[in-house]
């Protein structure tokens, strides 16, 4: 009875941004992928699958991130070069703010801190309530600024396409970029003197804190805000990325695109968890990460057996966001952290 009703009014939040979505063209995207001596005949999805083949072969060294120690912390604002390098100057130094613990610990108690990935073409604003419920109950947030948003967005962008978008290899290259910058981030909170460190991510964002959580040994506990096993799943099938879909149609299939995009998938990462204190949430109403891609995650969670919990929000994905149902996702994450950290 609900689920129309549901439906119905993610539909309507859906279409507020409608005005603002772009159909942007198809492109390969192979500019932005390394050749490494391959044969320059060969056809887009020959040196696509090799890429592929090389990301997944050493997904340690696709995502290893060279140490800095050229932070700069200016009030709130932490900002540090980015590890990969785009076309985009803007894109390419790393903003995060800083919402310091209000509660100090107990003398001997470990430092905590959780670093906070937002949803796809959130603002400078985006989780800023979230992150001060986290600072407000003793855990440091650091919010993350996602690649080509906000303060890192060039001036031709008026929304974050360049992450998720009907070009591949720019895409798979951008949300690497993300995970690189993320393990930055946790490496400088671990410079600061925190001992148990966490990560949260919403949406996009979740993918990407769970590659990072995949491949950051730092990280203790994992809050993942909507899940999918499959990057092009929730492009291909997902109400907010429909635009997107539009633009792939004709060019590429599911099945290659899962292909392309599979090193910034969780699915293949999941053995990579089981160190890992992990959270999955998911909302029984969402149309923008289909719920039986999120079941299907959970169901993969326990069919290797590695540790997780389970919380299910009884609105959809873009309902979260409004009272009374951020509030419980807040509590559940906050809960999570709060207890694993």
């Amino acid at each position: 009875m609900l689920t129309p009703i549901f439906h119905a009014w993610e539909r309507w939040l859906a279409a507020a941004s409608d005005g603002e979505r772009t159909v942007r063209q198809f492109e390969w995207g192979l500019d932005w992928i390394p050749r490494d001596g391959q044969d320059r005949s060969a056809s887009p999805e020959t040196i696509l699958d090799a890429w592929v083949d090389r990301a997944m072969a050493d997904s340690g060294r696709f995502y290893d991130t060279p140490p800095i120690s050229d932070y700069e912390l200016d009030g709130e604002w932490l900002r540090f070069p980015s590890a990969f390098t785009t076309p985009h100057p803007d894109n390419n130094t790393v903003h995060a703010r800083l919402f310091p613990a209000a509660i100090d610990r107990a003398r001997g108690r470990p430092r905590r801190a959780v670093l906070v990935l937002p949803q796809w073409n959130a603002d400078d604003e985006g989780h800023v309530g979230l992150c001060q419920v986290l600072a407000r109950f003793g855990l440091t947030a650091l919010r993350l600024s996602l690649p080509y948003h906000d303060r890192r967005m060039p001036p031709e962008l008026a929304r974050a396409d360049y992450i998720v978008s009907a070009n591949i290899g720019r895409t798979a290259q951008v949300c690497r970029q993300a995970v690189m910058d993320s393990r930055r981030a946790l490496a400088w909170l671990a410079s600061q003197g925190y001992e148990r460190l966490g990560i949260l991510g919403t949406s996009l964002g979740s993918c990407l804190a769970m590659l990072t959580a995949a491949h950051e040994p730092l990280v203790r506990a994992a809050a993942l805000n909507h899940i999918s096993p499959f990057f092009a799943d929730v492009v291909w099938e997902g109400l907010s990325t429909s635009h997107v879909r539009k633009g792939l149609n004709g060019h590429v299939d599911l099945e290659r695109l899962r292909r392309f995009w599979l090193p910034i998938s969780p699915q293949p990462f999941l053995e990579r968890m089981r160190d890992t204190r992990t959270l999955l949430v998911y909302a029984r109403y969402d149309l923008s990460f289909p719920v039986h891609l999120s079941q299907e995650l959970v169901d993969d969670f326990r069919r290797r057996g590695i540790d997780h919990e389970v919380f299910v929000l009884p609105c959809g994905h873009y309902s979260t966001g409004i009272s009374p149902f951020k509030w419980l996702d807040g509590y559940a994450l906050t809960r999570f952290l709060m207890k694993n950290l």
